[in-house]
């Protein structure tokens, strides 16, 4: 399924190609549907005219292998993230940060992704998908699961620590399950009380209404969060929060805003050396011990499963907001 321009999405026949030196080729059994595959999809490339294969939460298995390839073997059963995969020569890969390489490619809008039955892929970018874990169950855990895990690396709480989770949506109801089953005492914020039950049940311990209540005020009456990730794609409504924090303590930025900005009290933000940080992935190694966690402490997605023929609808789904919480693609159905 490739798309160019904005939204001009194709059913096409390709030839079937062999993976190239330190590439793989990829059976695809399902591909996550993110909102960050709006790069691809929206037209955000240097040439949209140029037909691309959207998607970069892919999993499936290898049915062939290039040349100076030794770790990986056809039926291995992989995955592949935003991140295609790491130069190697860069300055950010040298100093051994290989998330931030100067020339890494992402799939899905640099490189063709997973909208697809088949998809070549970097060696240096493939993550294992252990046993256990559906392909289904795997794909959402490669970017937004990541994404959610890697935030919570950077809580220095102890256990039984104030964590809030802001946004209960397609990265929050992830970072929940994460922060909960972490050992933390979870809030969770939203707007309205429609999604008290459903939080509770995700694991958190409170729930905060944002819309009757000041967030920030609320978690210093539950004693003060030593972190708050956000996850929700509203700039704004995080500005509240860092009067939630303890000192010392961390708002973790996950969600992207492009049209608005975080309003920040330098007093709260000086006095108790509190702090702003944003988090966006993890290496492929990473990765993988983000799955092995989720696996062994039921972590899990909650998805809508549709196939690949539906590519179209099911980026529209997600885009409106009402997917509960994350859209896959069977590429098997």
């Amino acid at each position: 399924m490739q798309v160019t321009g904005a939204r001009n999405f194709s059913l096409v026949e390709r030839e079937l190609v062999d993976p190239g030196r330190g590439q793989v080729r990829i059976r695809v059994e399902a591909c996550g549907v993110c909102y960050s595959d709006g790069l691809g999809v929206e037209g955000l490339r240097a040439d949209p005219s140029t037909p691309v294969v959207p998607g970069h939460e892919i999993v499936g298995v290898i049915d062939a292998v290039g040349e100076a390839i030794s770790n990986w073997k056809v039926g291995d059963r992989v995955g592949v993230g935003f991140l295609a995969g790491h130069c190697g020569e860069c300055e950010r890969c040298r100093r051994g940060d290989f998330v931030t390489c100067s020339r890494q490619p992402a799939m899905g809008s640099d490189r063709d992704g997973g909208y697809a039955e088949s998809v070549i892929a970097q060696a240096n970018g493939l993550v294992r998908i252990p046993d256990g874990l559906s392909a289904v169950e795997a794909a959402p855990l490669l970017c937004a699961g990541l994404t959610a895990y890697m935030g919570l690396r950077l809580v220095d709480a102890a256990p039984g620590g104030l964590v809030a989770v802001q946004g209960i949506g397609g990265l929050g109801h992830l970072a929940v399950q994460y922060a909960a089953k972490q050992g933390f005492r979870v809030a969770a914020i939203a707007r309205g009380g429609g999604k008290t039950d459903l939080a509770l049940k995700l694991g958190a311990h409170h729930y905060i209404d944002s819309e009757n209540l000041d967030p920030g005020e609320a978690l210093q009456a539950l004693g003060g969060a030593t972190a708050v990730i956000a996850t929700a794609s509203d700039a704004p409504s995080m500005s509240p929060l860092l009067a939630g924090l303890n000192p010392r303590g961390r708002l973790v930025v996950l969600g992207i805003d492009v049209a608005a900005s975080i309003s920040v009290n330098t007093v709260t933000l000086a006095f108790g050396g509190r702090q702003v940080i944003g988090s966006l992935t993890g290496k492929p190694i990473d990765n993988e011990d983000n799955l092995a966690f989720a696996l062994h402490s039921d972590v899990r997605p909650m998805t809508e499963v549709l196939p690949l023929a539906d590519a179209p609808k099911a980026y529209e789904h997600m885009r409106s907001g009402r997917a509960r919480f994350r859209v896959v693609l069977d590429t098997t159905a």
